[in-house]
């Protein structure tokens, strides 16, 4: 698919960033890697041996994500022979942006390429003073939903925290700087299948000495891992949770996602009801498939039984994979019968139809869809 340049405004590349271009040093430590207090110990130990004063610790790690650098030299309010040792000791990767496109509703949409070069898509949606960032945890996915475009692309690698969290603080390097209020993990891949990078995450993007980003405003979406949903609600943050359902009942959902064999329904909301924050159930609305009045009432019954919000969703034409979105008075008409059955239901607006805002369309255009690697021989897939 080619993208309508008439209708989206391309906007001017940023230079690409030598140290990403290279890729990370195999002789220094990337502190972007790590979560906050591992963070802070490691500059403290560093500077201990240095002879140097321990607020220091407290000083670069401040530029490191609340108010970011590109890199140590631009950390002025340190002695240079200080900011020299520090380059030689450390490191700070950096994502390269390849593409940015604006939509003409607001959605802007970051295609960014890492020392490999893998891609990836990070979108930021603007509504009224809120900002939300739509991030990504994994190169690709394993798990090959039927409908959605980067499963077909297949899995290629794990993020590291530095490129997960990386792209919230690459927006924030931009001039002027994108400063988003709300963070969603429903960018490329499956976060609980990448628990080992986003759990550190999760602290990089809420501790206030980091990003600062509120709990209650960052929201984890799953089709269901459910060591991940527990990893997730033994943490004492209020992160928020999202399940990807798409279908409301085992013979449907397998034939959709091929995930449910592992996970069937039961067993995720099962997990869902004992989570103790509200739960978002997240449905794409596929014409013909998963749209009719006996979906609704499965649907609705599954959301009382661990009392969850309904989120419906058109799907994106662009990266639809052969299916047809449903009418905008079928999805209406699925909502009133989900408030009929007292389910709390809203449809999400569809956002960035003009610049190939499906997730995985953009990053499918510029590299095609690479061959899968093979996650029970890398163990690239790291369930929590």
């Amino acid at each position: 698919m080619t993208l309508d340049h008439s209708m989206s405004t391309a906007l001017p590349i940023l230079p690409s960033d030598p140290a990403a271009s290279r890729g990370a040093s195999p002789v220094t430590e990337n502190l972007l890697d790590l979560a906050p207090d591992a963070a802070l110990t490691r500059l403290q130990g560093w500077l201990g041996e240095r002879g140097e004063p321990a607020y220091r610790a407290a000083q670069i790690f401040a530029r490191l994500w609340a108010r970011p650098v590109r890199g140590f030299d631009e950390i002025t309010e340190l002695p240079k022979a200080l900011r020299e040792a520090l380059g030689e000791s450390f490191h700070l990767s950096r994502l390269t942006l390849s593409t940015r496109q604006r939509s003409n509703d607001g959605t802007e949409k970051f295609l960014f390429c890492m020392h490999d070069g893998q891609l990836i898509e990070t979108v930021a949606i603007p509504d009224g003073d809120r900002l939300t960032l739509c991030i990504s945890s994994q190169a690709g996915c394993a798990l090959q939903c039927a409908f959605c475009a980067t499963g077909a692309m297949g899995f290629q690698r794990n993020l590291l925290p530095s490129e997960i969290a990386g792209q919230v603080r690459e927006l924030r390097l931009l001039d002027p700087p994108l400063l988003p209020t709300n963070i969603v993990f429903m960018g490329m891949g499956e976060p609980m299948m990448n628990w080992k990078g986003v759990d550190p995450t999760l602290s990089l993007l809420n501790d206030p000495r980091a990003l600062g980003i509120g709990a209650r405003h960052i929201t984890i979406s799953t089709v269901g891992v459910l060591p991940g949903i527990i990893a997730l609600s033994e943490r004492p943050e209020q992160f928020r949770l999202a399940i990807s359902i798409h279908a409301p009942s085992d013979e449907l959902r397998k034939t959709l996602m091929p995930v449910n064999t592992k996970y069937p329904l039961a067993e995720v909301i099962a997990a869902a009801a004992t989570f103790d924050r509200r739960v978002t159930f997240e449905y794409v609305m596929l014409g013909g498939v998963n749209d009719q009045a006996v979906h609704a009432t499965q649907l609705a019954q599954l959301a009382r039984e661990c009392r969850a919000f309904v989120n419906l969703i058109p799907l994106h034409p662009g990266g639809s994979m052969g299916f047809t979105p449903s009418p905008a008075p079928v999805i209406a008409t699925f909502a009133r019968a989900l408030r009929a059955r007292g389910v709390e239901t809203a449809v999400r607006r569809s956002r960035g139809l003009d610049i190939a805002a499906a997730c995985g369309q953009l990053r499918t255009e510029r590299l095609g869809r690479r061959v899968p690697v093979a996650t029970e021989i890398d163990g690239q897939i790291d369930e929590a």
